[in-house]
């Protein structure tokens, strides 16, 4: 399958922006990245940096269980009605990206049984560096990666590090006793990503995920107007 590496900007939005009845659907955000990177931790810090303001809910991916939608239910991050798990059966990125009949219903039965919903996200089972989410499924994605995966990763690249519309360098905190010079992951990041943003965060830290909450709330100001 040809996968076309190259962005120039803001995703597109995706051609089925409206409901059957004519009213905007949910914004929906993709979050990808390779297993243990902090992808979970993430989407649970977004609920609570989001929930008081917005209608959210979560999609999770796992190949054979319900892991991560366990998690986010036990840490009481989103009523457990907002929260569902759709096992994939195969590699993450086939339900992502290639069949996304599962997650699309998943989706939309979400907004049927509790919407009006503001913002939907869908995190992927843990994937390698190629993982990217259909247009289909999803407007925006997000990709994260941690320091403790090597500083490398930047710069090796891969269209998940490359094309997502922002890149979360995740475990800032992990740098110095793993050898990752963040410094050097901040330049490569640039390099391979040109104008698209880059985030680097410690969600053991004071500002857990604000930065990516804050892009949140952007994306959606746009999805809005």
């Amino acid at each position: 399958m040809h996968l076309d590496h190259t962005h120039h900007g803001p995703s597109a939005l995706s051609a089925d922006a409206h409901r059957p009845d004519g009213t905007r659907r949910a914004l929906r955000i993709g979050l990808g990245g390779p297993v243990g990177s902090g992808k979970t931790a993430t989407v649970a810090a977004l609920c609570r940096a989001l929930r008081d303001e917005l209608s959210l809910a979560v999609v999770t991916n796992d190949i054979y269980t319900r892991e991560d939608a366990e998690f986010l239910l036990r840490e009481a991050v989103l009523p457990p009605e907002r929260i569902t798990a759709v096992e994939t059966g195969a590699c993450p990125h086939t339900a992502i990206r290639d069949d996304i009949s599962a997650n699309l219903e998943a989706v939309e039965d979400l907004e049927d049984a509790v919407g009006p919903l503001d913002l939907i996200l869908v995190e992927s089972g843990g994937d390698n560096l190629t993982a990217t989410f259909s247009k289909g499924l999803v407007d925006a994605q997000i990709f994260v990666i941690d320091v403790a995966g090597g500083d490398d990763i930047p710069r090796k690249g891969g269209p998940g590090v490359t094309t997502a519309d922002l890149l979360v360098v995740n475990k800032t905190d992990l740098a110095p006793y793993v050898g990752s010079d963040l410094a050097r992951m901040a330049a490569d990041a640039k390099a391979q990503r040109a104008e698209l943003p880059v985030v680097f965060q410690s969600l053991r830290g004071e500002t857990g995920a604000a930065d990516v909450a804050a892009w949140v709330r952007e994306r959606l100001a746009a999805w809005t107007a």
